[in-house]
């Protein structure tokens, strides 16, 4: 069931990202599909009225964010529950001594408790939580700008298709972001579920919060987690002045340490996408305005 959920989540990423592609494409043998596609893509003021019968108010965009910040804050408060449930209790000193050993690369202070494959395992939780935790950052600051710093005019629309597309993606991108234990979360938290309606909230065993082990997680993380969460402020800061959020995507590529697939298709959709938006806002604004350098590229410098 677990590698059915990353097997459907690669493909609807593969699928979102192969029409996007083939409208890139320049030729014209495909001006009818690219028309097609860029009809879904177009928005705000390069949107045509002509287009409205099948649009919705642009300042909707708010419930893409609300949407991500109620999902990843669940999937972050359930995986990092069962991360909690999963690591062995520990004192304080030897938290400082297993923290010594992995900074050295010696032996993990676990290494009797549990097995290799057990330690490998939770370390890869503690990715998940991590790369949970810079989305929730990411979605709490496009939450607050959607409310208190973009200002959308009434007249402002997007087709209904982009719409749905930004409630795909921000429900899709989460879930893409802690898939490989998706399922074992979910048995968790639904046995926790059953547990509290057999026993009741009266019966329910309530244990003291052991920090030092809630922490854990954090403490498991390898070098490249680091390096992606620098990658992600640098590109949290710098979206305030330009669209750095292909840099903030691929933070997600690299605190994942470059190996997961579907984080991967997760960041070819995002630049695809913003591929798309940007060709067709430099093609509305060469037609739009004589004066707009004509030598100017649409995304990549002197690339595209």
């Amino acid at each position: 069931m677990e590698l059915g959920l990353v097997t459907l989540l690669r493909a609807a990423w593969v699928a979102a990202i192969l029409p996007i592609v083939f409208a890139l494409i320049p030729s014209s043998k495909l001006s009818f599909f690219q028309q097609f596609v860029l009809g879904f893509a177009k928005r705000g003021k390069i949107m045509q009225a002509s287009s409205n019968k099948f649009s919705v108010p642009q300042k909707l965009f708010i419930h893409f964010y609300i949407l991500a910040f109620v999902w990843t804050t669940l999937l972050l408060a359930a995986t990092w529950l069962y991360a909690y449930s999963t690591t062995p209790k520990i004192s304080e000193p030897l938290l400082f001594s297993s923290i010594a050993s992995h900074l050295t690369g010696g032996s993990h202070i676990f290494s009797l408790q549990r097995s290799h494959t057990s330690k490998e395992h939770r370390s890869r939780i503690a990715v998940s939580i991590f790369l949970l935790l810079l989305m929730e950052a990411q979605v709490l600051r496009r939450l607050f700008e959607s409310i208190y710093v973009f200002k959308y005019s009434p007249s402002a629309r997007m087709h209904i298709l982009g719409y749905l597309t930004g409630l795909f993606f921000y429900t899709a991108v989460p879930i893409s972001l802690c898939c490989n234990h998706a399922t074992e979360v979910y048995k968790f938290g639904l046995s926790l579920i059953q547990e509290f309606i057999v026993k009741g909230k009266d019966r329910m065993l309530v244990a003291e919060v052991d920090w030092w082990r809630f922490l854990n997680p954090l403490m498991q993380l390898r070098w490249y987690s680091w390096m992606g969460a620098a990658i992600f402020c640098w590109g949290w800061i710098h979206q305030c002045h330009c669209h750095a959020i292909l840099v903030i995507y691929a933070a997600f590529v690299v605190a994942s340490g470059c190996s997961d697939l579907t984080i991967w298709l997760l960041w070819g959709f995002t630049v695809a996408n913003l591929v798309l938006a940007a060709a067709e806002t430099h093609r509305w604004y060469l037609h739009k305005f004589d004066n707009y350098p004509r030598n100017r590229f649409a995304i990549f410098p002197f690339v595209y």
